[in-house]
């Protein structure tokens, strides 16, 4: 069946009404609970609002598409989905990611640095994730337990879904857009961060080649192996760090 493409106005909502709802139910949770280390409170948070609410997306559009509730719309037009073949280019993209972070990530920071202090020094400590002391000061089995929460979010689950609810399912409902449907699902995926609403031009240019290569190659693996590995490094770098302090 042929995909019932978005308009302007359903593809925005789409990608930020449940991030507005789970960023905003993390914020008015951590204001009057903080019991927990807030990156714990955001996964729980994100469990049970963020991940569903994109997977009731796409399994509501299969429903209407297909007749039956899964995750088809998202996976239709990946023609080539085989992970032997999204290895390498998922870990050469990986590569690239690194010389942006090495490259890019200092120029924006510079651009950012007066906004970034001023929103940090407003920010209480307890969601300031980097913040060791305000981590530290829990009990180490809530700690472990925040940690391995993390992991699993972090580097396995959250990557996943995004990946199927971006490259996947939002790529083809704004196919008519061509070339240019990747880049601005890229635009959007970096947005959508409302929780980290810094380093735009950073996870622009880290997500965009791979979107294109994705959308090219009609293989949703590569994104997926692309983004569980950088997550998968960033989140074994913080825990190392996390159990180090």
């Amino acid at each position: 069946m042929e995909s019932r493409e978005f308009g302007v106005g359903k593809l925005i909502g789409s990608v930020l009404i449940p991030t507005i709802i789970s960023t905003g139910l993390y914020i008015c949770v951590g204001l009057h609970f903080q019991k927990l280390p807030s990156l714990l409170l955001f996964f729980l948070v994100a469990v049970i609002t963020l991940f569903p609410l994109e997977l009731a997306m796409i399994a509501r559009e299969s429903k209407k598409e297909y007749g039956k509730y899964s995750l088809r719309s998202a996976l239709t037009d990946q023609e080539n989905m085989k992970l032997g073949t999204a290895v390498f280019p998922g870990l050469l993209a990986f590569a690239y990611a690194g010389v942006c972070n090495v490259v890019v990530l200092p120029l924006e920071t510079k651009i950012i640095t007066s906004v970034a202090e001023v929103v940090h020094s407003t920010t209480p400590v307890f969601f300031q994730w980097d913040n060791m002391e305000s981590i530290l000061h829990y009990p180490k089995n809530v700690i472990y337990v925040a940690l391995i929460v993390y992991f699993i979010g972090n580097v396995i689950v959250g990557p996943i879904v995004e990946e199927l609810f971006f490259r996947g399912f939002l790529t083809r409902k704004i196919e008519r857009f061509g070339n240019m449907a990747p880049v601005i699902v890229t635009v959007l995926f970096s947005l959508y961060h409302l929780w980290l609403p810094f380093q735009n031009i950073f996870r622009i240019a880290v997500f965009l080649p791979v979107s294109y290569m994705t959308w090219k190659k009609k293989n949703l693996f590569i994104s997926i192996v692309f983004h569980c590995t950088c997550n998968l490094f960033s989140a074994v770098s913080f825990i190392l760090m996390v159990l180090g302090g």
